[in-house]
């Protein structure tokens, strides 16, 4: 007798796919899960971890193991990716105010400088005295720096040393001759005639260096020579004496960093701009302490003071205060100049000169003409338009 199946009654079945390795757990599985673990197990990888998340498919303890690691490491990669750019904008923004700090500081120490040197000038008509007390000051904060480790001591060669000697020699005099023309004329017409420092580093660096400025850089020395004329023919307090000392300290500046260019001067890891000035300060101290004695002699010795009716304890304080602001301001310039470009810096110098003309103008009640103010804007434009031009300037072109 033939079967059902045989003679058509019943229609014969598919056979089930026979799995590889079947596990008891999944034999004992009603037909409903075995389907789907069937179904699974031909899926993908991210497949059957997702079937496995949402308990379809049972995970193993490994697979759980290694999901948890994987989440607990992409939320930490998420988490420290959000943290940076916090982290990178508190960082700028730390430096952006430190940064501004160190910009009203070189005001304000240049603002209080120009005030009381001014006013001891007036009344004691020694710049070399006062200049040498100015260094004197310098190298007693200089050395307490480097013997209280504040400032790391520089380990410098007597072959160093040699080259900068004339550095400190043309220091020496550009701070000589600024302190001449402040003692002759006033301060806002000094820095005046200063605006012109420019016009001497392009003639200087074109004279020693080759450096040939553009056609662009020529044009903007024009407005600062046209506005210093402008001022000089009008200001009330113009002499010659107070003029040319302007001026020599000009050449002086110019040449420290023509000279500094022309040198080369091979610095070690110790000897920054700090450290550099520093040591510019000790030897210009040096230097200058004999033509003092040969000069004017020593006059800040109180018997002196006294015998010329002076108030020695208001032109000690007044002294003192403006020595500190000298070291102090020309330290934290190189402070700045040290996070900051060259052309960042000679703009953030010309808008020094215009706080220190205004306030010095406002303090003494400096009588200013029409004519005057002119002038000075103008030679003030022109060095913020010449800074703007050497930054577009790449490379200066050699003859």
């Amino acid at each position: 007798m033939q079967s059902a199946a045989a003679i058509g009654l019943v229609r014969p079945c598919a056979a089930r796919p026979i799995l590889r390795n079947p596990s008891p757990a999944g034999a004992r599985l009603p037909p409903a899960r075995a389907a789907l673990r069937l179904s699974a197990a031909a899926a993908p990888r991210a497949g059957l971890a997702g079937l496995g998340r949402i308990g379809l498919v049972p995970a193993s303890p490994e697979h759980e193991r290694r999901s948890g690691l994987l989440v607990a490491a992409a939320a930490a990669a998420s988490g420290k990716a959000a943290e940076e750019p916090a982290e990178e904008g508190g960082a700028a923004l730390a430096k952006t105010l430190q940064l501004g700090v160190f910009f009203g500081l070189w005001y304000l120490f240049n603002i209080y400088f120009n005030i009381y040197n001014k006013q001891v000038l007036k009344v004691f008509p020694y710049p070399i005295n006062i200049t040498t007390v100015q260094f004197a000051v310098g190298t007693a904060i200089s050395l307490f720096l480097w013997i209280t480790g504040i400032l790391k001591r520089p380990k410098i060669s007597g072959a160093q040393l040699v080259a900068i000697l004339p550095l400190a020699i043309v220091h020496t005099m550009g701070n000589l001759f600024t302190n001449m023309s402040l003692g002759k004329v006033a301060v806002s017409f000094t820095h005046t005639i200063k605006a012109m420092e420019p016009f001497f580093s392009v003639l200087l660096s074109a004279m020693f260096l080759g450096e040939l400025p553009t056609p662009w850089v020529i044009l903007s020395l024009l407005p600062i020579v046209g506005g210093v004329a402008l001022a000089s023919i009008s200001e009330a307090s113009f002499n010659w004496a107070g003029f040319l000392a302007a001026m020599a300290s000009n050449v002086t500046f110019q040449s420290r960093n023509v000279l500094s260019k022309k040198l080369m001067l091979k610095k070690e890891a110790s000897l920054d701009n700090i450290n550099l000035f520093s040591i510019i300060t000790v030897m210009s101290f040096f230097l200058l302490a004999p033509v003092t004695l040969l000069t004017e002699g020593v006059k800040v010795t109180p018997t002196f003071l006294q015998s010329a009716g002076l108030n020695l304890q208001q032109v000690y304080t007044r002294s003192l205060i403006a020595a500190f602001c000298f070291h102090a301001y020309q330290q934290v310039s190189y402070m700045i100049l040290a996070r900051v470009s060259p052309v960042t810096h000679s703009v953030g110098n010309c808008v020094k000169r215009v706080v220190v003309i205004v306030t010095s103008v406002l303090f003494f009640k400096t009588p200013v003409s029409p004519i005057n103010s002119i002038g000075t804007a103008i030679a003030l434009a022109g060095v913020f338009l010449y800074s703007q031009l050497k930054r577009l300037q790449p490379k200066p072109k050699t003859a």
